[in-house]
């Protein structure tokens, strides 16, 4: 891709932002285990989630020119146990934002979630 400007990349952060806290609910991101689809688009296999995260709304805790990092999620509890592959982050009206890998995108302290254990997040920074 071809180097952006400092304003068109913030002019991207903030549609993501607004993206992020559309709708009703509140933003989420669940880790699954398994495959990761190889687009957003395709559905990911609700068999194979391990926990569902839920982020504080608004969602967005600081916007730069180089990435919109989010506030930390509450802490949740393992609905079952598995080895957190990948994960995917909605928006409040449960469209998908972005999928991250874990590992390279996004990292656990421990990727072999146990069902009762508990996780959340304390930083994620998005990057366009």
């Amino acid at each position: 891709m071809s180097k952006t400007s400092i304003n068109a990349r913030l002019a991207m952060i903030q549609a993501f932002a607004n993206f992020m806290d559309s709708g009703s609910q509140s933003a989420t991101v669940t880790f699954y285990e398994g495959v990761q689809p190889t687009s957003p688009a395709i559905a990911a296999d609700s068999n194979n989630a391990l926990v569902t995260l839920v982020f504080p709304e608004p969602c967005i805790k600081e916007i730069t020119a180089t990435y919109v990092e989010l506030h930390p999620t509450d802490t949740t509890n393992v609905i079952k146990s598995g080895t957190a592959s990948w994960a995917r982050i909605y928006n409040g009206a449960g469209e998908v934002a972005a999928d991250l890998t874990v590992g390279s995108d996004i990292t656990l302290a421990n990727t072999s979630l146990v069902v009762g254990g508990t996780l959340f997040i304390q930083s994620i920074k998005l990057r366009p």
